[in-house]
């Protein structure tokens, strides 16, 4: 009876940590997007939303004060889409090769060393897009700016690159031999298979490591900051400074800011951009994932 009832015990206790382990994360959530929606509240009642939103200028700092999100958001997406045009290709195809191509031994020995990529401090990326890649850039495009989007998207794509690789490496092998088999004894050639088979089987793993690449993406900090530069423009152009959404609120919280001022605020605001921005992204994900889903059922 004794050890029923400490059996029980000890199910009941793990139960009751598991749960207070996942309402831990939940709150965790609720507590930030409460903090950032009061705080941004404040900068409401003193700016509008229609102002935030078209503006083209962000001068919180400045005399002649605007605040515009446009250009931060501008200077955000572009990095990013450099970044992506790196690591989606590179990611992708290093995936293929890892799950159709290489042998096993192979795999064990690229798979870690490109992981090792993830590992490396952001900060040593900034510094490597500042004093290589921008200097090596100047050699080819004599015209671009010692801070520019171009070079912190191009060191920001490597290093998300292990992000896309692995976790799209792993929903390809996830992929049943069945289908490679059953592709196979229809004469389809290994790259038929890789591409037209193995690659639509897997979008749903390959779309999630996707968008933690553009989430990662987003929310780097250290090798815009450094690289980059801190010019908030709107502008495609990839060759000038811009400042992206992190930069910025790394340039505000540096302490020269006073405390429950506007300027303070803009802070919050501009996490809670970022916040809704990257939930609608894995929305879409969502629904693209169930999407792929059905049709490949």
């Amino acid at each position: 009876m004794n050890i029923k009832f400490l059996i029980n015990l000890k199910e009941t206790l793990i139960e009751k940590v598991l749960l207070g382990c996942g309402l831990l994360t939940v709150l965790t959530t609720v507590g930030i997007i409460y903090v950032l929606f009061s705080e941004s509240i404040g900068f409401f009642k003193e700016v509008s939303l229609i102002r935030f939103l078209t503006d083209t200028q962000w001068t919180p700092l400045f005399t002649q004060k605007h605040y515009g999100i446009l250009p931060l958001m501008g200077g955000t997406f572009l990095t990013t889409v450099i970044a992506l045009g790196v690591a989606v290709p590179a990611g992708l195809i290093s995936a293929v090769y890892l799950s159709e191509y290489a042998s096993s031994k192979t795999r064990q020995i690229v798979k870690p060393i490109l992981e090792v990529l993830a590992a490396v401090p952001t900060v040593v990326y900034g510094y490597f897009a500042l004093i290589f890649v921008t200097p090596l850039l100047k050699n080819i495009i004599p015209g671009i700016s010692s801070f520019n989007a171009l070079s912190a998207g191009l060191v920001m794509g490597v290093m998300i690159i292990p992000l896309v690789s692995s976790l799209s490496e792993d929903a390809m092998r996830a992929v049943p031999f069945s289908l490679r088999e059953g592709a196979y004894a229809l004469g389809s050639r290994k790259i038929q298979v890789a591409w037209r088979i193995v690659l639509p089987a897997a979008f749903s793993g390959i779309m999630a490591a996707v968008v933690l690449a553009i989430s990662r993406a987003i929310g780097e900090t250290m090798i815009v900051a450094i690289a980059a530069g801190q010019q908030p423009s709107l502008t495609l152009n990839p060759l000038v400074p811009i400042e992206t959404v992190t930069a910025y609120i790394v340039q505000i919280s540096l302490g020269d800011t006073p405390h429950g001022t506007l300027e303070y605020k803009t802070i919050f605001v501009c996490g809670m951009t970022l916040f809704i921005f990257t939930f609608l992204l894995n929305m879409v994900c969502f629904m693209l994932k169930k999407r792929f889903s059905e049709i490949y059922e």
